[in-house]
Formats: C-alpha cells, sequence, structure tokens
C-alpha cells in the first residue's frame, strides 16, 4: 500500500439469508490474508449472521468487522435454510439497497455482494432482474454491463439478463460503449493499455459474410471506432476460439456478444476464482459468481473461495482507483 493512502472501506452484503450468502461471509472474513485489505462492514441482519455462524462455528463477535444491521429479521429461527422465503428476498434487496448508499455517500469504497435469490425477492412482490440492474437503477446509471475477472482471464458482455432474441440486436453503439467500459475496468485491475479481443457474434464470426452480417455491419464498426480513440482492440474472432487464445495470453478481455457466450467460457477456465463486476456505475460493485446454493446451506459445507476472490478483487480495484485519483 502506498504511503499516506489508508486501506479502502469495502461494504459487504450477505445475500438470501436462506442461501449461503451469510456463511460464505463469515468463512472468508475469518481469513487473515482478507482482514489486511480493507476495512469491512458487513451489511445484513445479525439474526441471520448468527444463525450462519451456529453452524459454522464462527463468532461474528471474533471478526474485525463493523455491522449494519437493518433489522428486516428479527430472530435465527425465522429463517429455514433451503426454502424460497419473501421476507429474505426482500431482506437481500435492503441490504444492497444500504451497501449501494454507503458506496454513494463516500462511507464506503465498494461493495461486495453474496447471491441473493431472484424468485425469493420476485416473491416479496418486487420486479428483479439481478443485483446489476437494480443497483445501476439506484446509482442512476444507464449503461451497466457485467465483467466477469479471474487471475487468468476477464470478459465483458455487451448483454446479460435479456432474451437471446433481443442480445443479437446490439448497436454498434452498444458494443462500442462495451469494449470502453470494459478498457477502463481492467485499468482499476492494473492493465496500463489492456489488449481487448472482441467475439463475433456468429460461427467462425461470420466466415466474411457466409453466416451472417452482423460482423461486418455491427461489430467491425465498433472496433473500428475504439481503435480511433487509442484503444488496444482486435477482432472479431470467432467465439469458439478466442477464449482458448485468450487464456493462453493473446487477450487480456475479451468482449462477448451475450450472457452464455461469456459466462460458459469463464466457469469452464476459473469457476472458483472467477468475479463477477458490475460496470458503468459511479461506484465499485464486485460479486461471487455463484448462485445461493440452497442445497447445501446450513450444512457448513459452502466453499468460501469465490467470497474470498471477490472481497480481494474489491479491495484491489477501490485501492487502485485511490491511486488513480491522487496521482
Amino acid at each position: 500500500m502506498s504511503a499516506g493512502l489508508h486501506k479502502p472501506t469495502i461494504a459487504v452484503t450477505i445475500g438470501d439469508a436462506a442461501g449461503v450468502g451469510p456463511e460464505v461471509t463469515l468463512k472468508a472474513l475469518s481469513d487473515a490474508a482478507v482482514q489486511a485489505l480493507a476495512s469491512w462492514v458487513i451489511v445484513g441482519d445479525r439474526a441471520a449472521l448468527d444463525k450462519a455462524g451456529a453452524t459454522c462455528g464462527i463468532d461474528l463477535a471474533s471478526l474485525p468487522v463493523a455491522i449494519v444491521d437493518p433489522q428486516m429479521i428479527a430472530k435465527p429461527d425465522e429463517i429455514h435454510f433451503g426454502q424460497l422465503s419473501a421476507d429474505c428476498g426482500r431482506a437481500a434487496v435492503e441490504y444492497v439497497r444500504i451497501a449501494t448508499a454507503l458506496c454513494m455517500n463516500a462511507t464506503a469504497g465498494a461493495m461486495v455482494t453474496a447471491p441473493l435469490n431472484k424468485e425469493a425477492v420476485t416473491m416479496s412482490g418486487m420486479v428483479f432482474s439481478g443485483h446489476t440492474e437494480y443497483i445501476a437503477e439506484l446509482c442512476g446509471a444507464t449503461e451497466s454491463r457485467m465483467l466477469l475477472s479471474s487471475k487468468k482471464l476477464s470478459v465483458i458482455h455487451v448483454t446479460t439478463h435479456v432474451p437471446l432474441r433481443l442480445a443479437i440486436e446490439s448497436t454498434t453503439k452498444r458494443i462500442l460503449r462495451t469494449i470502453e467500459l470494459g478498457n477502463e475496468a481492467m485499468k482499476l485491475l492494473g492493465f496500463d493499455r489492456p489488449r481487448v479481443g472482441v467475439c463475433g457474434l456468429n460461427p467462425h464470426a461470420g466466415e466474411h459474410g457466409l453466416f451472417g452480417s452482423d460482423e461486418t455491419e455491427r461489430i467491425v464498426p465498433a472496433i473500428d471506432a475504439a481503435r480511433s480513440k487509442g484503444l488496444d482492440v482486435r477482432g472479431p474472432d470467432a467465439p469458439d476460439t478466442i477464449f482458448l487464445r485468450a487464456s493462453r495470453g493473446a487477450y487480456d478481455l475479451v468482449v462477448a456478444m451475450y450472457h452464455d457466450q461469456g459466462h460458459i467460457a469463464m466457469k469452464l477456465i476459473d469457476f472458483d476464482n472467477t468475479v463477477n463486476v458490475s460496470l458503468g456505475l459511479p461506484i465499485i460493485r464486485t460479486s461471487v459468481d455463484h448462485g445461493t446454493a440452497f442445497d447445501i446451506a446450513g450444512q457448513n459445507k459452502a466453499d468460501p473461495q469465490n467470497m474470498i476472490a471477490a472481497l480481494t478483487l474489491g479491495a484491489e480495484m477501490a485501492m487502485n482507483r485511490k491511486l488513480r485519483s491522487s496521482s
């Protein structure tokens, strides 16, 4: 850490209390190396943390963390592990709202989110498509994107939680903005001049028009525009080979055209250490890249490795933003 710069404060939401979120949060923040990275603020009900702590043998009071308890869930016995609950869904969204506010008012330098359950949130009466979209709404952001990042590779998505039929209609403007947001994020991850590779949409990236004209009509113009702004961008490359080449060092960042094109590759390459990062927001948000795992909730079986990766990356990005703003 540079002299004169204090370690960042990071808000951590515990996700759905009936899932593994509270458990992996406690386990990850029990790691001495993680504790040293930041000043940690857990946003979640003490009742949920106490119940999770009882299953995994971690006393919340033993951790060097602050707690923001919204008191959405009064008692541990109100939580039933592995079961969908409107109350848990409503609480999980409230944790996110509070953490976002902490970041927006500069109390926290970043937020890290444990998994919530979209079905449980919907049961509470709220229309909800995902963390990224909800946080973007809270921040007043109109162009959010999802980045998946690990030490081996990073992938940003032009579209995420929309039907595939809509995803394939992305405009040149949206593709260009995705490239730009990805390039900016990679700089926060320590890359001075990221090497960006762009996926084609069609098999073999269209094969010179044999399998579609999306590449020449929309993707190539976006790449050309990014290059004109000084970005190191190449493509479009065939989607079936670009991830292999990138994982071997050809690119630092891959731009995927839609959700599964990027997610399948990243989860195969490095599932345990891949972190979900929201881009296009005025705040830093990282997240685990797994779900609530209701099938193992409350059994002390949840592996905290992905949460450790999310906490580590959130702290790294917050510190790098501090460094960049102070230089």
